[in-house]
């Protein structure tokens, strides 16, 4: 009974270390792959939300802070891990068919909401604060109030 406990430890502890090794190399491609896409004049998105182009950026010694072009002109330098990921221009593009479905879509809602068979969460939410402050309307006002 003592060995089949040892040797499930045994294979808990190799399968720890196997994986953390396996997550360090996958995260290790990861970074590499970031690195070599970060050349100067591609947008990028920085933790902060902002967008902006790369004008200098070192791969190879990330201590190294890299400058970003938010607006014509307006150049801020941050850390060179503050830059999340390189933006694919294709993601922001609204093809005309997205854009009219979008439309049919949007005028769906709106009738929807016209006749009473949509509401919002906002409406929603106004008319439960109506019917508690009819409620508390209507309770005797000998109780005690907390």
């Amino acid at each position: 009974m003592d060995w089949i406990l040892l040797v499930a430890m045994a294979a808990l502890l190799i399968f720890m270390f196997w994986s953390s090794r396996r997550r360090a190399a996958r995260a290790k491609v990861e970074q590499e792959a970031k690195a070599r896409a970060m050349v100067p004049g591609v947008k990028v998105l920085l933790q902060g939300g902002l967008y902006g182009t790369i004008v200098e950026y070192d791969g190879e010694d990330l201590s190294k802070s890299a400058r970003v072009e938010l607006a014509p002109g307006v150049e801020v330098e941050v850390h060179s891990q503050a830059i999340l990921r390189v933006v694919d221009e294709s993601e922001e593009t609204v093809t005309e068919d997205e854009f009219i479905e979008s439309e049919e879509s949007e005028a769906e809602y709106v009738a929807g909401v016209m006749d009473g068979e949509i509401t919002s969460i906002s409406d929603d939410q106004a008319a439960a604060r109506a019917r508690a402050a009819e409620a508390s309307a209507v309770e005797p006002k000998d109780k005690p109030q907390a």
